[in-house]
């Protein structure tokens, strides 16, 4: 079945540019850029494996785009600092916006030039906080062609979140063909090999307007994209944690196990608080017995005794991360035993090796965890030998760099 798309053409409005928060990191690679081209349409093969020549034509303020074979083009690179990159945003070309109104249905979906849309101040999002977001990665592979990473576990679990939030939610198909479009069309801002990785974001909120409270009317459904680098600023190196004994992530019965908006505002405090104090993060405690751990802000946790590895459970409270999903699974394949059940405090004193995981982090070795003024150590203040060993064999099969015999990765050209 044919698919038609919209782009809008690129702006080349600097002042406007100029006068938007941008850092000055963004503003060099927008003026280093080179825009494509406004008299063109872009054609996308059905399977969106890539992005072909611009043809010449096109008059309106959009440009028409339907999938159609093609002839494979080099994309040229970004002219950016790979080597510091951090963890920031760096604004690209293009967003992807999808739209559903009370029918349930979501409307064909248009590629637009990144950058503000409108939205009703009276919309369910700003107001009940009903909305739901997603976080995956795209890598470029040594041939230059792009990898993502199980798009389709993204997929399920924004329509298992939406379901709970009273939301509709595209479907699966849907999700990985807005993914693999918007990422094909900012694909000159995908890090080379080993520089980082292109962030995907898709966001899905309560865009109607209502004012009890009730679901919104409508619903929006965007991805944007933006290189990245290491999340904390240690990058591959040990990061120190204290445990939070006043405030809560998550209780039983709400929203900690899908990834609502409403989920990370909760942890500023706390987060800012240990940062000021010279940690990285915020380690957080069940909130009914108060002794057992449940998730980093962004991340899930693990612990390493004696080769076997433990990690909380999941049963409402603590977000199911794809990134723990698979380092679960690398870790079996690769001879480790691994439990997930609860997992006290008292044992941070007691074991080898700790570290984190999640999209935006892969895998964080933890040198120290701080609770109750008592601080315990780790790996002599070094890398463990379990995540740098998990570390490795999940990034390079998430690069390319190694066999994928789980079928894991999916290649867009």
């Amino acid at each position: 079945m044919e698919r038609s798309l919209f782009l809008s053409r690129p702006s080349t409005d600097h002042g406007a540019l100029l006068a938007s928060p941008f850092s000055a990191a963004s503003l060099t690679a927008f003026r280093r850029r080179r825009f494509l081209p406004h008299d063109s349409s872009l054609k996308i093969q059905n399977q969106l494996h890539s992005i072909s020549s611009l043809v010449l034509g096109a008059s309106s303020s959009t440009v028409r785009c339907e999938a159609s074979m093609y002839n494979r083009q080099t994309v040229e690179t970004v002219d950016l600092d790979w080597d510091n990159l951090g963890f920031a945003l760096f604004p690209t070309d293009y967003m992807y916006m999808m739209k559903c109104s009370q029918n349930g249905m979501f409307s064909k979906g248009e590629l637009l030039r990144y950058g503000p849309f409108e939205l009703s101040p009276s919309s369910g999002a700003l107001h009940y906080g009903q909305g739901l977001f997603e976080g995956l990665k795209a890598y470029r592979k040594e041939d230059g062609s792009v990898l993502l990473f199980r798009p389709q576990e993204n997929a399920l679990r924004m329509r298992i979140g939406a379901d709970r939030m009273c939301m509709p939610s595209p479907t699966i198909d849907q999700f990985v063909d807005a993914i693999r479009l918007t990422v094909l069309a900012n694909k000159r801002w995908v890090p080379p090999t080993g520089k980082g990785s292109l962030y995907i974001r898709p966001l899905l909120i309560g865009s109607g307007a209502v004012l009890g409270v009730s679901p919104a009317p409508e619903y929006t459904f965007l991805v944007f994209v933006s290189p990245v680098g290491n999340y904390f600023k240690e990058g591959l190196a040990p990061i120190n944690l204290i445990v939070e004994n006043e405030y809560h992530r998550a209780g039983p019965g709400g929203t900690g196990g899908v990834k609502t908006i409403g989920n990370y505002a909760s942890v500023f405090r706390a987060l800012k608080k240990a940062k000021e104090n010279g940690y990285s993060d915020v380690l957080y405690l069940d909130c009914i017995h108060k002794k057992y751990l449940e998730e980093v802000s962004s991340c899930n946790i693990f612990v390493v005794k004696n080769k076997v590895i433990s990690t909380p459970e999941v049963k409402g409270t603590i977000l199911p991360g794809i990134t723990r999903k698979s380092i679960i699974d690398v870790a079996r394949g690769q001879g480790y035993q691994v439990e997930e059940r609860p997992v006290s405090v008292e044992e941070l004193l007691d074991v080898d090796e700790v570290f984190c995981t999640g999209t935006a982090v892969v895998v964080a070795p933890v040198g120290s965890i701080t609770y109750l003024e008592r601080r315990v150590e780790y790996g002599n203040k070094g890398i463990g030998v379990v995540s740098q060993q998990l570390y490795s064999s999940l990034t390079r099969l998430q690069m390319g760099l190694s066999e994928d015999k789980m079928g894991w990765t999916m290649q867009l050209e």
